[in-house]
């Protein structure tokens, strides 16, 4: 009897492992970008968020500016702010529809449009409540993110 492997015992357990390494290193590639692709979600949703916060301010009109000045509300640290004011934003909105509570008839009124009616401010009550729907756009060099705004009138 012979102690040892073969030739193609030894080759078909270098393709073995072979294989098996090359898929570890599919998987270890796909995780990796899909966490580049993750953080740069993350800071996109951030600066949509930030817009959200100043939405007073900024977001219902057309309008260039840079981070730093949408975030002028929040405390942050010296670099962080330099960092920031390089970030140029365009913030385009667009009105896509107004709605009139006085084009629906008392009849057709359903349960959730007295919700709303209900839930707005007594200086409202007995006005006629007006949404406007629309559309921001943040625009960057790094990113491109929109929203879709309501906005009572």
């Amino acid at each position: 009897m012979r102690k040892g492997f073969t030739l193609i015992e030894v080759m078909v357990a270098v393709m073995i492992v072979s294989i098996v390494i090359a898929a570890l290193l599919k998987v270890q590639g796909n995780s990796s970008n899909k966490l580049i692709q993750l953080q740069k979600m993350m800071k996109t949703t951030q600066y949509s968020s930030f817009l959200l916060a100043n939405s007073q301010k900024y977001g219902f009109e057309s309008t260039t500016t840079n981070m730093a000045d949408i975030l002028d509300d929040f405390k942050l640290e010296d670099s962080l702010r330099r960092k920031l004011k390089t970030i140029k934003i365009d913030i385009s909105y667009d009105q896509l529809d107004t709605l009139d509570s006085s084009d629906f008839s008392n009849d057709d009124q359903t349960a959730q449009d007295q919700t709303i009616q209900d839930d707005t401010n007594d200086a409202q009550q007995g006005q006629n409540l007006i949404l406007e729907i629309g559309k921001t756009v943040l625009k960057s060099d790094k990113f491109t993110n929109s929203l879709v705004r309501v906005q009572v009138l």
